[in-house]
């Protein structure tokens, strides 16, 4: 394993644990299982890198993520999902989260050497698709309860304008 291909794991798998720590905030108080498959399936992804980092022959390699990245990132990722909570924005406010995910799993792939890394993280990618079909419906739900409250929004400005525009 090169240089690069240590910093690509290591990337990929920074990349997972924010998405996991947000996916965690915002399960919290939902009913929705979309965000616990995605913990699941972003420390599945971490546990692959880790893996093959700790493989590596370099000590300095193989270390895991510090104490105080896990806490900035649970601290951020509560920020951000007490935010998406009051705007009842959870789908769309995580896709993004999932994408640069999706993406670092696509570069890891694709940059490989190994046969066993390449098939783990393809079937990864297969989960992550399937995750973000699902997080792509309840986003268009997120949204189109938004222009549902907001069309009454209108329809209440009109109401109490009605007097004024007879005249």
């Amino acid at each position: 394993m090169i240089d690069t291909e240590v910093v690509r794991l290591r990337k990929l798998r920074n990349a997972a644990l924010r998405a996991r720590a947000l996916a965690k905030a915002l399960q919290s108080d939902s009913v929705h299982c979309v965000f616990a498959k995605s913990a699941l399936i972003c420390w599945t992804i971490s546990r692959i890198a880790t893996g093959r980092l700790r493989a590596h022959p370099f000590l300095s390699y193989q270390q895991g993520p510090s104490r105080i990245r896990e806490l900035a990132d649970r601290a951020l990722a509560s920020i951000v999902a007490l935010a998406a909570r009051r705007r009842n924005r959870r789908f769309s406010v995580y896709a993004p989260e999932l994408q640069s995910v999706s993406r670092e799993v696509a570069d890891a792939r694709a940059l490989t050497w190994s046969t066993d890394l390449s098939d783990a993280l393809g079937r990864a990618q297969l989960q992550l698709r399937r995750l973000a079909e699902e997080l792509d419906a309840g986003s268009r739900h997120e949204a189109g309860a938004v222009q549902e409250n907001g069309d009454a929004l209108e329809d209440i400005v009109t109401e109490t304008n009605w007097p004024y525009l007879a005249i």
